[in-house]
């Protein structure tokens, strides 16, 4: 198998980390030893790096120390969990798309703006499922026979193999909070193919 260079400077780092945290307590070997039932060699090994770890020998030096065991370890940091949201992606009919997840995964979420339109509302159907929640304004929602008004924190959900439209019920724009699941999104096309979004599909 083989070890990347992450993985190979975290197995690295041990050592001198387990030295480090030891010395700050002010035990010893023979002390930690005693605490753990490891032999002090191998604890002399494993601080020189001259022994590779494991959770057999981490998990009663963690105990010892009365620490994390990732703090022995030295997990990466994490990263800010914020998701900037950078220009909005606006679609041949005018809606503005921001994407609320940047994951490649199976559910995607999106903040919609949706303008007035002219015309007849343009049925569209295909597979997957789709949810959304009213943010602002007064949407009107079309799911074959079901015709209704939606305000704001009002919510629905239906089967998008049915034919569906929903913007806004006036000449002012709504919001909505949309989620699509990824085999939606993949099927979602079937008008605005070349308006894609990098990671899934307009809602819609």
């Amino acid at each position: 198998m083989d070890v990347t260079p992450d993985i190979t400077t975290v197995l690295e780092d041990i050592g001198p980390r387990l030295k480090r945290i030891r010395t700050q307590r002010g035990a010893t070997l023979a002390q930690l030893s005693a605490a753990t039932g490891i032999s002090k060699s191998t604890l002399s090994r494993l601080e020189a790096g001259q022994r590779k770890p494991s959770l057999e020998l981490l998990l009663p030096i963690a105990q010892a120390h009365q620490v994390p065991l990732d703090e022995l370890v030295g997990s990466p940091a994490i990263g800010d969990p914020r998701i900037p949201l950078d220009e909005p992606q606006v679609r041949s009919n005018g809606r503005l798309v921001y994407p609320l997840t940047r994951q490649p995964r199976d559910l995607h979420a999106w903040k919609v703006v949706i303008p007035p339109e002219s015309g007849p509302p343009q049925m569209r159907t295909h597979e997957g499922y789709e949810w959304f929640y009213v943010l602002k304004g007064r949407l009107r929602l079309i799911v074959a026979n079901h015709d209704v008004v939606m305000g704001p924190g009002q919510v629905a959900e239906f089967e998008t193999r049915f034919p569906h439209w929903f913007g806004p019920a006036n000449d002012r724009p709504v919001e909505i909070l949309s989620l699509l699941s990824q085999h939606g999104e993949r099927t979602h096309g079937d008008t605005h193919d070349h308006d894609r979004p990098p990671i899934g599909r307009e809602p819609g």
